[in-house]
């Protein structure tokens, strides 16, 4: 026969809750994080505790970092990059989630700087991972309110950036892109094409739909219109379609009821994956990334004398005009604007040096014609 267990414990999917009410406290009810009795039954008596103490005589409760992702993450569900947070919670959380908030600091992260550094992550990116641990100490420490009034966390401590060499913008030659496109598989060689002659993030192909697509019917075309929640600025963003992207569209066009892009019929989760680094390796560009395209259809833009205020445009930026609301004209000017991309042009790419890597700067490509 089983023996009685503390009122106040319930059992759920294998793991015993806290649904208790406390008096002069309210109601008490969170998960104990395990599905031991003997260990649920501890952490109950624990959380009285402190509670009699957070009542009685002021003492701040303690709460894990755990326990403040979880509140950051149920808090923040709807933040357009809260996939990304997610991800970086959990390279972090093996290392610091255990540990009481005022227990994290600088030098308790000092080990997963060191093992993401040894697994080659860049600054950037481990910078952008520390950016949320950042995030919700900061919370922690101005905001969240236990029921006595005190902030979770005393004051939140200075976390210090990594330092790395910034990586530079690789806007591609012609002759480039032809090697990147030759190695490429397929339907990334196809999202490649699209990227560089629309200038679109990566996140916005992978999600690129087809109830995104707008007939303009004063043009006799159609253009894509990116929501707010999906672009990265917050603002709506249009795809102008030139001649070659319109072209990928179209090849895409039937081979899935919802997304543009997929792959065996699925949505793609990135851009950047395996196929993609060994086909740049393969073509001798190793440092080139997915958002290199997008800086590519920047750079050609400038190049052909397409104006600051339309290349902001095609690009997406974030601006004081509505730029989801245009004319035919403008429609019509932004078109012939990004139809100017899909023929070679003479031109010379100067890179600065960084590093161990010299001055190059690669001859003038003659015009060869139509773009692929």
């Amino acid at each position: 026969m089983s023996r009685k267990r503390m009122p106040g414990l319930t059992k759920r999917g294998g793991t015993w809750h806290i649904d208790k009410q406390v008096k002069g406290y309210g109601r008490l009810c969170e998960s104990c994080g395990t599905g031991d009795l003997d260990e649920a039954e501890k952490y109950l008596v624990h959380r009285l505790e402190e509670v009699r103490l957070a009542e009685v005589y002021g003492v701040r409760p303690t709460r894990t970092f755990e326990q403040a992702a979880v509140k950051y993450l149920e808090d923040y569900r709807h933040k357009r990059s809260i996939e990304r947070d997610v991800i970086a919670l959990k390279f972090v959380m093996p290392y610091i989630g255990h540990l009481p908030l005022d227990r994290v600091h600088n030098d308790s992260l000092a080990t997963f700087r060191r093992d993401r550094r040894r697994a080659g992550r860049a600054a950037g990116t481990i910078n952008k991972e520390l950016a949320v641990v950042r995030r919700i100490l900061n919370l922690a420490a101005r905001v969240w309110r236990h029921s006595n009034g005190q902030t979770w966390l005393p004051s939140s401590p200075l976390l210090e950036m990594e330092k790395g060499p910034a990586r530079r913008p690789y806007p591609l030659s012609w002759e480039e892109q032809g090697r990147l496109l030759r190695e490429l598989p397929a339907h990334l060689e196809r999202i490649a094409l699209f990227a560089v002659n629309t200038g679109c993030r990566s996140g916005e192909i992978c999600r690129l739909s087809w109830d995104w697509e707008v007939a303009v019917p004063e043009v006799d075309d159609s253009v894509f219109i990116i929501p707010d929640d999906v672009a990265k600025n917050g603002q709506e963003r249009i795809v102008v379609l030139n001649r070659i992207a319109r072209r990928v569209v179209e090849g895409e066009r039937g081979n899935h009821p919802q997304f543009v892009f997929t792959y065996h019929g699925e949505r793609l989760g990135r851009v950047r994956n395996h196929a993609w680094k060994r086909a740049r390796d393969r073509a001798g560009i190793p440092q080139v990334r997915v958002h290199d395209l997008r800086h590519t259809f920047g750079h050609r833009l400038r190049a052909v004398g397409v104006s600051f205020e339309d290349r902001q445009d095609l690009l997406g930026h974030k601006s004081m005009r509505i730029t989801t609301h245009y004319s035919s004209p403008d429609l019509i000017r932004l078109r012939e604007a990004a139809n100017l991309l899909c023929d070679k042009r003479p031109a010379t790419v100067l890179r600065v040096a960084t590093g161990e890597s010299k001055k190059t700067a690669p001859a003038k490509l003659p015009q060869t014609g139509p773009a692929k």
